[in-house]
This record gives C-alpha cells, structure tokens and sequence, in this order.
C-alpha cells in the first residue's frame, strides 16, 4: 500500500488538464464525475451556497440573474441548478465556461433542452470573461486543477468580474478521503482515467488552512467568506461581496 502524505498538496498532473484530451474516454471521465456528484451530494453543496448569496442579495437582483460555472465540464452542475431553480421565482441565466473545446461540445449534447444554458469555450482569464457581468460565479472540483499563485490570480479575476459572491466546492485532501474513493472506484468507476484522476485530485485537494491562506493573500476590500466542511469531504467556500 502507497505511504500517503496529505501535508502539502500535489503537483502531479492529471489526463483532465490536458486540453486535447477527447474522444469516448473523455466522456466516460466526465460521467464518472457526475456520478460521484449525483451519489455523494456535491450537487447540494452548490446549491445551498448559491441560495446564500441569492438570499443576501435580495435588494439588489434585476429581473433576470446571471450564474456562471468556470470549468463545467459535461455542463451536470448547470443541469441540476436549472432543474432546481425551475421550481422557484427566480430568472436565470446560466453561463458554463471551459478552455476545453471538446469538453463544452459534449456538454452541449447533454444540454439540448435547457434553454436558460449557454455553453462557451473561454479562458477565464481572457477579456471576453470580463464582458459576462456575471452575478455569481461558481465552480466545483475545477479550483484543484490549478496552482497556488493561479488561484489568487483567478479568484482575483473573478471577484472583479461578479457582483453577489463566488462559490467555491472542492475536495478535502485526506487519507481517509483517498481510502474511500478507492474502495467506492472498486464498485462504480469503470475509467481507469477517471480512476487515476480522482485519486490525483484528491491529493491535489485543499484542508481548511489553504482556504484561510488564500483569503489572506487575497487581501480583498470589503469581502468577507465562509469555509465549511460538507459530506462527502468537501470544503463549501463562499467569497462574498
């Protein structure tokens, strides 16, 4: 058995960050994704702290509200939200983003019916982000992809770029998280990417103290956050403006 060290976070690339990965095994990578969000709860973690910035922001909506995902993948998260906020009284418009060009055509194919989703390939860094004006961003399992300096540059841009808040929902760094995954893998990953992958991530994942430390280096004005752990070993992080 493999002798885990979770102090620091990983630097070992994964498959998924390379931007000409396609084809059938892309696809069976980003439904094993969502099969681990649909099965585990990483969907509700999302739309709980959606709702909290909503809710705070209650004076200052407009008629139609503009939620965009940096990093979407199959587009699943965006699906589930627009599912759920059909059956309220708010308007939106859902924008997903990815650098991935081949990873926004499957979730085109997968968003046929959903209207209020609008699937873009962009770099969040680019100047067409910045013409958005999104109300809130989120993103969920994309912020471990990055390195540390890139995350204060992108939760930066982000922050510039958004009016309510920004939601982060990643996964916690732990031995236990990493034992777990490989047993559930063992009855519902079919990928050996995704498999690989996932095991990456989690050791590409966050504890509480990177969320602070990030925060402190940020240094934003008049911003305020909340970080909570949520089932199954995922860290909530709410940036509100």
């Amino acid at each position: 058995m493999i002798l885990l060290n979770t102090k620091k976070r990983s630097t070992q690339p994964e498959i998924m960050d390379e931007f000409d990965f396609q084809g059938r095994e892309l696809e069976k990578v980003l439904d094993a994704i969502d099969h681990v969000n649909h099965n585990l709860g990483g969907y509700k973690v999302t739309i709980n702290a959606i709702l909290q910035l909503l809710q705070k922001n209650q004076k200052q909506m407009d008629t139609q509200i503009k939620i965009v995902e940096f990093g979407c993948g199959s587009g699943a998260s965006l699906r589930r939200l627009a599912d759920f906020f059909r059956k309220t009284n708010y308007t939106i418009q859902f924008i997903g983003i990815d650098a991935n060009p081949h990873i926004i055509k499957i979730a085109k194919s997968k968003s046929n019916s959903y209207d209020e989703i609008q699937l873009l390939t962009m770099d969040v860094f680019s100047q067409k982000f910045q013409k958005i004006n999104a109300d809130i961003t989120f993103a969920s399992l994309t912020l471990h992809h990055f390195k540390e300096k890139e995350i204060i540059n992108l939760i930066q841009v982000l922050y510039a770029n958004t009016n309510f808040g920004i939601v982060i929902n990643d996964l916690h760094r732990s031995k236990l998280a990493y034992r777990l995954f490989q047993l559930y893998a063992l009855f519902f990953i079919r990928s050996k990417v995704a498999y690989k992958d996932g095991l990456i991530s989690i050791l590409r994942g966050f504890k509480k103290e990177d969320f602070d430390h990030y925060a402190r280096q940020l240094n934003l004005k008049n911003c305020s956050y909340q970080i909570q752990w949520k089932w199954a070993f995922r860290f909530q992080w709410i940036i509100f403006r």
